[in-house]
């Protein structure tokens, strides 16, 4: 009976963990998102703009919350950047977030 508990705690630790990663993975993903924006728009304080898109992800599930904000932003600045290109930005900035979590 203790393996099985054993086991089970060992499944939810790693649950968790994994869970944790995601979270930060998705974070920087945002970040390095913001950045790449903030530098398109020439934003004159792009670390502000950066905790505008983190803020941005918490207003709903899924992504479409910071696509949404960027595509806004990128149209009232005057460029024309398609939700699509935002979408694919973000998952090239996925694949570089979580390369970054993983190697510490």
């Amino acid at each position: 009976m203790t393996t099985l508990s054993d086991r089970e705690k060992g499944y939810e630790n790693k649950f968790a963990l994994d869970a944790e990663q995601r979270f930060r993975a998705e974070v920087r993903r945002n970040k390095l998102l913001g950045a790449w924006a903030a530098g398109l728009m020439g934003k004159a304080d792009p670390d502000a703009y950066v905790q505008d898109v983190v803020a941005a992800d918490f207003e709903e599930a899924g992504d479409e919350d910071v696509v949404r904000k960027v595509s806004a932003d990128f149209k009232a600045a005057g460029l024309s950047v398609s939700d699509d290109d935002i979408r694919a930005k973000l998952m090239e900035c996925m694949a570089q977030a979580a390369i970054q979590i993983q190697n510490g």
